[in-house]
């Protein structure tokens, strides 16, 4: 299967879409896939964000905690691989709907980040955008001696508390305007910005191929530009671990662990390299 994927990619122009199964190596989990937890775990919306105190206190408390485990994790052996298809010259752009910025800390360069990241906070008043580690600072001295046993961190980067454990915590403000602050991602019912769509069509348009990796594809949020390509002739090649929505768009489907994988196929691209004995081809 190896030989099949790199046949289809060695022509260079291959766009990247990638989802949180690329990143469970590092220790952070999905929603879907085999370590998902969509089952016990509901994400923020941006409507309870924005119409709720409460909600809003509570996922600020969660998050404070969840992101320091987030901003210390590090890129896997599949970030890496991708990182080195790109500066082989074999990758023109990366596509992620992650918000960990783990595609950027492994060395990959110009990515599209389709749902933001964590590591930003912007200001639903002013707009103004700041760092997280601003805000973290602020939010300690906010909330002096808050701490909480934190057992996992969930795929948008905040964990399990009970409401006890956050009923004392304090919110802060936008220091410009004094308007709610939110992480710089989408959150579930909100819209990708026009532009950043834009802009990965236009990514896919100029391709000669696209390689999804460890995404379900459950949404369309980022299975639109698999469709497209497929669409428009391009070929699809989908990397992940079990089914995914986008499998009857796919020209090539390979299962498996991305960490093993992806360093197999980067090798075989960029100079030697044998199979991986974990790789489970699929027929499509």
């Amino acid at each position: 299967m190896v030989e099949a994927v790199a046949g289809l990619l060695d022509a260079g122009r291959v766009v990247v879409l990638s989802g949180a199964g690329l990143s469970t190596e590092s220790g952070i989990p999905d929603y879907r896939g085999p370590s998902g937890v969509a089952r016990r775990h509901t994400p923020m919306t941006y409507q309870t964000f924005t119409g709720d105190p409460v909600a809003r206190r509570r996922y600020w408390a969660r998050s404070h905690l969840g992101w320091r485990l987030v901003s210390r994790a590090a890129p896997n052996a599949g970030h890496r691989a991708v990182a080195r298809l790109q500066e082989a010259g074999l990758v023109s752009g990366v596509i992620t709907q992650n918000v960990d910025g783990l595609h950027t800390a492994a060395g990959s360069g110009s990515v599209v980040e389709l749902h933001g990241c964590l590591d930003r906070v912007v200001c639903l008043g002013c707009g103004d955008r700041s760092s997280r580690e601003d805000l973290d600072r602020r939010l300690q001295a906010a909330n002096p001696g808050f701490g909480a046993r934190v057992t996992a961190v969930n795929p948008d980067g905040d964990v399990d508390l009970d409401d006890g454990q956050v009923a004392a915590f304090r919110t802060v403000d936008c220091t410009t305007c004094g308007g709610i602050v939110k992480p710089d991602v989408v959150f579930f019912g909100e819209t990708v910005p026009a532009p950043r769509v834009a802009r990965c069509f236009s990514l896919v348009q100029q391709a000669r191929s696209v390689l999804v990796l460890g995404s379900s594809l459950t949404v369309m949020s980022g299975r639109r530009f698999v469709v497209r390509a497929a669409r428009q002739g391009i070929p699809v090649v989908i990397v992940n671990q079990g089914p995914t929505r986008g499998d009857g768009y796919a020209a090539l489907r390979w299962d498996g662990p991305l960490g093993v994988l992806l360093p197999a196929l980067a090798d075989r691209l960029t100079g030697g390299g044998q199979v991986p004995a974990a790789a489970h081809p699929v027929a499509v």
